[in-house]
């Protein structure tokens, strides 16, 4: 079966604003998450529920964190996400998300890269 590409984009970027800007990561995972989530990240634990707890625990701790979404590239069963994440009262980052999606259109993989967004720049382009 053919992955759905533009469903999968769309799904991508409303679950990432559903857990990191709405604050709503247990409806996130039930919502957008197959039947596994495999993840990546040395910061946060693998599966379902350290994806909740870890997420939770961020929006008590920050506030009115949030993220921008600044480009959305998907192919096959993947989504990359570029986006900007806002975090108060510490630093912000330019961060790669890539998401792997079953055949069901539902997260079953994750995969990020985060670089902080420094006040100097060797040159004028910008990170996003």
């Amino acid at each position: 079966m053919a992955a759905d590409t533009e469903r999968n984009k769309a799904n991508a970027m409303v679950f990432y604003d559903m857990m990191f800007n709405r604050c709503k990561p247990r409806e996130a995972i039930d919502t957008f998450v197959g039947d596994v989530y495999i993840q990546h990240n040395p910061h946060v634990g693998d599966g379902k529920d350290a994806f909740v707890d870890y997420f939770e625990r961020m929006a008590r701790e920050y506030p009115g964190k949030q993220t921008r979404f600044h480009k959305a590239i998907a192919e096959d069963n993947f989504v990359v996400l570029h986006c900007e994440q806002i975090w108060p009262g510490s630093d912000n980052y330019a961060g790669i998300d890539i998401f792997r999606f079953d055949d069901k259109g539902k997260i079953v993989e994750h995969w990020d890269v985060l670089q902080v967004i420094g006040e100097t720049s060797a040159n004028d382009n910008g990170l996003f």
